[in-house]
């Protein structure tokens, strides 16, 4: 059973408050089933990270880093998403660590 959007979000809000970071709603997308999209930037480094969630072949979620490069390319990709999908979810979080603070499984980690 999957977590509403609205839950899950407020619940990253909180990790990264727990743990010393900045986290941000910066588009509110729909409370039930909206995509979420995660911005991860590393306040020491100057990177950012974007992450955005995907289903497994098992039905669990998963988050995938779907772009990299410079943090206008990543701008860029959440601009083209909002373009596609009205009701996604944008989140900021800003750590000196560059953490995202996803519990769910992360592709690559």
């Amino acid at each position: 059973m999957l977590l509403n959007s609205d839950l899950w979000v407020s619940a990253l809000i909180r990790r990264a408050e727990i743990e010393g970071a900045n986290a941000t709603v910066v588009r509110r997308g729909d409370a039930r089933a909206g995509t979420v999209i995660v911005k991860a930037y590393d306040t020491s480094t100057r990177q950012a990270r974007l992450f955005t969630e995907a289903f497994g072949q098992d039905g669990d979620r998963l988050w995938i880093q779907p772009v990299t490069g410079s943090e206008s390319e990543l701008d860029a990709y959440i601009e083209r998403q909002r373009g596609y999908d009205p009701d996604i979810w944008v989140v900021e979080v800003e750590d000196r660590q560059g953490r995202h603070f996803i519990t769910e499984k992360v592709e690559g980690e």
